[in-house]
């Protein structure tokens, strides 16, 4: 991997971690021999979209997890919404989020409705506010008729929806979605746009990760180009994909992207029936 030079962008750290939605400082978390985050450090500021993009592997979700408490680092500290996660503060810190964990376990042998009445009641919430709720967001994200339906029979873009309605339940300062619109369908992934985009309207604070450049550029206010565990570009997306792409700047910056003709010359060959291709055939009856 190529660490940036001079000309990426990277924004300031404040000097005051507890004053932006989420910081990360210093982070580091290994598996074995294999670094996951390596002194990664960024601030998420209040009222933003922020889209966190890299490749798979590069580190995304151990920072979510790291930063929602579900996961202790080898090193650093990270705040939410001003609480210390790693330093006392963790109760406080999941008050003030909502999560969509990309592959963590749910209680899938509830149905819908029943999950988010279970997540109300332990967030404290009264039933009211809780039937209210839950029956807008089931409607608004079309699983009104899966509604008694457990969620263990749910299609992956299914549990998608009901797992953003659990962390949206709350009304929360901050959402912290893994991959929130892998799987699910054009015309839901456009009502969730919507949903976001009313959310940060409303002061709210959204950061998302994806693998997905194209999905971040166009929604998305912020953005944290993450390769190799570390924070290669951050800032606005303007700022960061400059006269080009989003894809274009991080290719730029790690480097790779590029195909050796020579290395799958076949495919590029005319079928033959037994599939060595034209050109071998070619070969072979010389």
């Amino acid at each position: 991997m190529t660490l940036p030079d001079d000309s990426a962008h990277l924004d300031p750290l404040n000097p005051d971690p507890t004053s932006v939605a989420l910081a990360w400082r210093g982070i580091t978390k290994r598996f074995g021999d294999k670094p996951a985050v390596a002194d990664l450090s960024l601030d998420i500021p209040h009222g933003s979209f922020y889209g966190i993009v890299g490749p798979n592997g590069a580190g995304k979700t151990t920072a979510i997890t790291i930063a929602t408490g579900l996961l202790r680092p080898d090193t650093g500290a990270t705040w939410v919404c001003g609480a210390d996660v790693w330093g006392g503060g963790a109760l406080e810190a999941k008050r003030s989020y909502g999560l969509l964990a990309d592959g963590l376990p749910t209680f899938d042998r509830l149905s819908a409705s029943e999950y988010l009445e279970f997540l109300g009641r332990l967030r404290g919430m009264d039933p009211e506010t809780i039937a209210e709720r839950a029956h807008g967001l089931l409607d608004a994200l079309d699983l009104t008729d899966a509604g008694e339906k457990l969620i263990v029979d749910y299609s992956a873009g299914m549990t998608k929806k009901i797992l953003l309605a659990g962390a949206l339940l709350h009304r929360p300062q901050i959402l912290i979605l893994d991959e929130p619109f892998e799987a699910v369908d054009p015309v839901s992934g456009r009502v969730i746009r919507s949903i976001l985009n009313a959310f940060v309207r409303g002061g709210g604070t959204v950061v998302m990760s994806s693998h997905v450049m194209e999905l971040v550029e166009s929604i998305c206010d912020h953005v944290a180009l993450i390769a190799g565990g570390r924070v290669v570009a951050s800032g606005t997306v303007d700022d960061v994909r400059g006269a080009g792409s989003l894809g274009d700047a991080f290719i730029d910056l790690v480097g790779g992207g590029e195909l050796d003709e020579g290395t799958l010359g076949w495919l590029g060959s005319t079928p033959s029936a037994d599939g060595t291709g034209a050109a071998g055939d070619a070969g072979d009856a010389r």
